[in-house]
């Protein structure tokens, strides 16, 4: 399966001629949903759902779906019959051929005087960790964590302890749009000193093999 960092919290996985996007927002490149088969979408926050990218991907490609949770799902199924799928914690499907498990219900506290809202998580062919707003603990080994690092809702030692927790044999930074480079290598030697797994950061467009 191949990997691409797109900015901030979107990913491209590839594998046998297949395209998975998750999380295209606004942060995101124009054109990173286009060319997908399946779109995946954790929650309905602008930085993670843009409707436009999304509705580009599904008019480019007919037989493009996308999953995603009853928020999100509502602003497109009428546009788009029988393509938008709603899932939900613990619901397994697959995607353009890839398996996906659905783990998590709430979005991460902001302040307690925002209320909160709804966010999933997938486990892309048992592998590959997306937890989209959350630092979600899926019931199953996580090979590849996409690892949120900078967010309003999270502060680096709760980082270090998600990736302690979660063990996966790598993380990939996502959610970092908002960390400028002055910060990144603070955050790139504190967690790959204490985090205790391999820890990366691909640039945007950068791709790895998994």
């Amino acid at each position: 399966m191949k990997l691409t960092k797109k900015s901030h919290a979107c990913v491209r996985l590839e594998k046998d001629g297949r395209t998975l996007v998750l999380d295209p927002g606004n942060f995101t490149e124009e054109d990173a949903a286009l060319g997908a088969d399946a779109l995946l979408v954790t929650h309905e926050h602008p930085d993670h759902f843009d409707e436009s990218r999304l509705r580009a991907a599904l008019e480019a490609n007919p037989a493009a779906e996308i999953w995603t949770l009853r928020s999100v799902a509502d602003r497109l199924s009428a546009a788009f019959p029988g393509r938008v799928n709603t899932v939900g914690h613990g619901d397994t499907f697959t995607a353009a051929g890839f398996d996906v498990q659905v783990h998590g219900e709430l979005h991460a506290v902001i302040h307690p005087d925002i209320p909160r809202i709804t966010n999933v998580g997938f486990l892309v062919d048992g592998a590959v960790f997306h937890p989209g707003d959350a630092l979600t603990v899926p019931d199953h080994p996580v090979d590849t964590l996409l690892l949120p690092v900078m967010a309003p809702w999270n502060k680096i030692s709760e980082v270090i302890d998600y990736v302690r927790e979660v063990k996966p044999r790598r993380a990939y930074d996502i959610h970092d749009a908002l960390l400028t480079d002055l910060a990144r290598p603070i955050y790139d030697r504190q967690i790959g000193a204490l985090g205790g797994t391999d820890h990366s950061r691909l640039a945007p467009g950068a791709s790895a093999e998994l």
